[in-house]
C-alpha cells in the first residue's frame, strides 16, 4: 500500500444507511434482505410522541423538526418518511395565501388535529375546452386565483400569448401595474421566500438524517393522472359525474396531463438523488368506479407514468388507498422487481399470491390496531403479515396509512417484531 495515499474515511453512519438502504433494494428487487424492512409513516405521530400539537408544527419549524428528529432516533426505522410531506407549506405560508385546498391545524381544524384537504370544482364542468386550449394559462390564471384567495389578482393577468409579441411585448406591461395584479404579485413573492426558508430548514434536516443513517422512502411525490384531475380540478363528485355525463372530456384530459406528471417525477427524482417516486392513489379504489371504468380512466395514464418513471431509472412507490380487490389482475402488468405496492386496506394476502411475483409489497398494518389494539394484537398481526408476506422477499413492513394517532407501546412492539421475526437469516 502507498503510505501517501489518501484512504477514505467512511462516516460513522455510512455502513448503517448502506446496510438500511440494501434492504429496501432487495425487497423491491424481490430478493430476501437479511430481515423484513420496517417503514413506519410516522405523520403528525411525532407531534403527539413528542408532546407538541399539530398547530404548533406548522407555526415552527424548528419545533416540526425536533419532534420528527426525536421520533425517528427513538424507534430507528429502516426509511424516514420526511416532515415536508406531511406539513406541505407553514402557516405564515397559507394564511399569507389564504389557501382554499386545505384546512390546518388552528385554522380550520382544532389545534391537536392533522389537516384536511378541500376539494372543490376548481375546474367548472364547462371549462374542459380552455383547459385543453392552453393549460398553462388556466392554471395560473384562472386555477391558482381559485385555490388562494389573496391571488385572485391573478386572474387579470393579460394572456400569456401575448409574449409572441416580441418587441411591441413592453406595450402590454401597464396590465401588470393594475393594483389587484400588484397585490397577487407581492403576495406571491413574499410568500415564496417564506416557504424557500421553511424548505431550507427542511433540506438542512433532510441531509442530517441521511448523515445519522437514515435513507428517505421517497422525496419526490406525483399524481396518478386521473387523480390529477379528481382531486385538484373536478373533485371526487365533478368526476364522478363526468364519468357518465362527458366521458370523452375526461379522459381527454387524463391523457393531456399524464405527461406533465411523468416529467415533474423524473425531474423530482433525479433533482433530490432519490429514485423512489411517491404516487398516492386516491379515486381508483373498487367504491369510486367500476372495473371497466377503472380499465378505461385509470389504468391505462397511471402503467404509463409508471413505465415511464422505470424506464428513467426510477422506482414507482404506489400508496394504494381504499380497496383494490378487484383490480389485482390489472395493476398486476409492470416490469417486475421495479416497483412498491403499499396497500391500504386490500386484502395483501390474496395480493402476495397474485402480485408476489411482480411488485414489492408494502403496508396493510391497520392504524386502528396501532391506536386502539393492544400490545398483544400487535404483536400477532405482525407476524401474520410476516408470515403471509414475507416468504421469498419482496415486502416491507408499514402500516395502512400515514401514522398520526397511535399509542407508542404499540408501536414499539410492532418495530421490535418485525426486527426479531422478520428475519431471513
Amino acid at each position: 500500500m502507498n503510505p501517501d495515499r489518501e484512504v477514505p474515511i467512511e462516516r460513522p453512519n455510512e455502513a448503517v444507511y448502506r446496510q438500511r438502504e440494501q434492504r429496501l433494494l432487495d425487497a423491491i428487487a424481490l430478493r430476501e434482505p437479511d430481515r423484513v424492512p420496517v417503514v413506519p409513516l410516522f405523520a403528525f405521530f411525532n407531534c403527539y410522541f413528542t408532546g407538541i400539537t399539530p398547530g404548533e408544527a406548522y407555526r415552527d419549524p424548528e419545533k416540526a423538526v425536533e419532534a420528527w428528529r426525536r421520533t425517528i432516533h427513538h424507534f430507528q426505522p429502516d426509511a424516514t418518511y420526511s416532515v415536508n410531506f406531511t406539513i406541505y407549506a407553514m402557516d405564515e405560508v397559507l394564511s399569507a395565501l389564504d389557501f382554499k385546498a386545505m384546512k390546518w391545524p388552528g385554522r380550520g381544524v382544532p389545534e391537536d388535529q392533522p389537516f384536511q384537504f378541500v376539494e372543490d370544482a376548481y375546474l367548472g364542468e364547462d371549462e374542459y375546452d380552455e383547459l385543453f386550449a392552453d393549460p398553462g394559462s388556466f392554471f395560473l390564471r384562472k386555477l391558482l386565483p381559485r385555490l388562494a384567495g389573496n391571488l385572485s389578482g391573478l386572474a387579470k393577468l393579460p394572456p400569456l400569448e401575448t409574449a409572441a409579441l416580441g418587441y411591441v411585448w413592453p406595450a402590454v406591461l401597464p396590465a401588470f401595474a393594475d393594483p389587484d395584479v400588484v397585490e397577487a404579485l407581492e403576495t406571491l413573492l413574499a410568500a415564496a421566500k417564506k416557504q424557500a426558508r421553511w424548505a431550507a430548514t427542511f433540506g438542512a434536516f433532510a441531509r442530517e438524517l441521511r448523515e445519522a443513517g437514515f435513507p428517505s422512502i421517497k422525496e419526490q411525490t406525483v399524481l396518478a393522472p386521473y387523480d390529477l384531475v379528481a382531486d385538484n380540478l373536478r373533485g371526487t363528485t365533478g368526476a364522478a359525474t363526468d364519468l357518465l355525463l362527458q366521458p370523452d372530456n375526461l379522459l381527454r384530459a387524463v391523457e393531456r396531463l399524464a405527461p406533465m406528471m411523468s416529467r415533474l417525477g423524473v425531474a423530482g427524482a433525479r433533482a433530490k438523488g432519490n429514485p423512489r417516486v411517491f404516487i398516492p392513489l386516491h379515486k381508483g379504489t373498487d367504491s369510486f368506479m367500476s372495473l371497466a371504468q377503472f380499465k378505461r380512466f385509470y389504468w391505462p395514464s397511471l402503467q404509463r407514468l409508471i413505465l415511464d418513471l422505470v424506464e428513467a431509472g426510477c422506482t414507482p412507490y404506489l400508496l394504494i388507498e381504499g380497496l383494490y380487490n378487484t383490480r389485482l389482475e390489472v395493476i398486476r402488468d409492470v416490469p417486475p422487481g421495479t416497483c412498491i405496492y403499499h396497500f391500504e386496506g386490500t386484502d395483501i394476502f390474496e395480493a402476495k399470491r397474485v402480485l408476489g411475483d411482480t411488485v414489492c409489497l408494502m403496508g396493510n398494518l391497520p392504524n386502528s390496531l396501532l391506536a386502539t389494539g393492544t400490545v398483544e394484537q400487535v404483536r400477532e398481526h405482525t407476524k401474520r403479515l410476516v408470515d403471509g408476506c414475507g416468504d421469498g422477499g419482496g415486502f416491507i413492513m408499514s402500516a395502512g396509512a400515514l401514522i398520526d394517532q397511535a399509542r407508542p407501546e404499540n408501536v414499539e412492539a410492532w418495530i421490535e417484531t418485525t426486527r426479531e421475526y422478520g428475519k431471513y437469516r
